[in-house]
């Protein structure tokens, strides 16, 4: 598929509910007309595309997604897989490998639980911190039959940006293009080597937890971004934030979806990052990602 000509949020969740297991209302994202206000707001700042990376386990909502999009006028792709051990459902203990990856497939080429949104991406899926767990693999394995099945990109959740190598070694072993894969939120690990290794093997990274400071300071993402531009290694980036509660919402008095363009952007000029490199990581790298790849 290719995406519309714009910017794009690589790692986002439209709604989303994680209060069951965390037992917190404010992991129940669902606030439609707050939703679609700031979405007009990013499309007025040039945002044109979306990835939506709430899957099975996330209360996820595909026609919920789509009338935000048609309201708000940006393209969101949706996805299909599962996240990580505690929020996953019984079929992935109860399923083999074979008819998880079966079913990404059916959400893919027919469409999403039973409408006929169809899947454009597998992921989050995710490790937990410094490892899988049996049933975690067990959706890597899927996930790696739905993408040579059907071509669609993967993009993954490391927990606190760990098990990114291991995930990265994972694809390989599995002969997976590297091209077609993003690893997640690297930049909550606060690790520079660790993150220059992964984009050394051809991997794409996500810095997507922008704005979120009770993890990892703005000013060290903008550190390593600009050093990873100095590297030549930008190509490979993607920029997000992944809201989540509704307290990142700015009618909670939280940063918004707009944090990254109106706050972000600048910090990472000001520090000496290109205007190309910036439109790199935000319009040009998700085009090929999903249009083709890294050359």
């Amino acid at each position: 598929m290719s995406l519309v000509d714009g910017i794009t949020y690589m790692h986002e969740h439209t709604t989303i509910d994680l209060s069951r297991i965390k037992n917190i209302d404010d992991t129940n994202l669902n606030c439609f007309e707050e939703t679609v206000k700031e979405f007009k707001e990013l499309y007025h700042k040039g945002v044109r595309n979306i990835v939506d990376v709430t899957n099975l386990d996330m209360k996820r909502n595909p026609l919920y997604v789509q009338k935000v999009a048609e309201a708000s006028g940006i393209n969101i792709v949706q996805a299909t897989g599962f996240y990580t051990e505690k929020f996953l459902p019984d079929i992935v203990t109860d399923w083999t490998v074979a008819e998880l990856g079966k079913l990404m497939i059916k959400e893919i080429q027919d469409g999403i639980a039973d409408t006929e949104i169809k899947a454009e991406i597998i992921g989050e899926i995710g490790s937990s911190k410094d490892g899988w767990t049996e049933n975690e693999k067990k959706v890597f394995d899927a996930s790696v039959i739905a993408h040579k099945e059907t071509g669609i990109p993967i993009t993954t959740h490391t927990t606190l940006g760990t098990n990114g190598h291991e995930q990265v070694q994972f694809f390989k072993e599995n002969n997976v293009d590297l091209a077609s894969v993003v690893i997640g939120h690297v930049d909550l690990s606060g690790n520079l080597e660790y993150i220059l290794k992964m984009l050394d093997q051809g991997v794409y990274v996500e810095f997507d937890t922008i704005g979120k400071e009770n993890y990892q300071p703005d000013a060290l993402r903008v550190s390593m971004l600009k050093k990873i531009e100095q590297r030549g290694l930008a190509d490979q980036v993607f920029l997000s934030m992944d809201i989540t509660r509704k307290s990142n919402m700015k009618y909670k008095n939280g940063i918004g979806y707009s944090y990254l363009l109106d706050t972000f952007v600048p910090m990472m000029k000001e520090a000496g990052i290109s205007n190309d490199t910036v439109e790199k990581m935000l319009i040009h790298n998700p085009q090929r990602f999903f249009r083709q790849g890294v050359k």
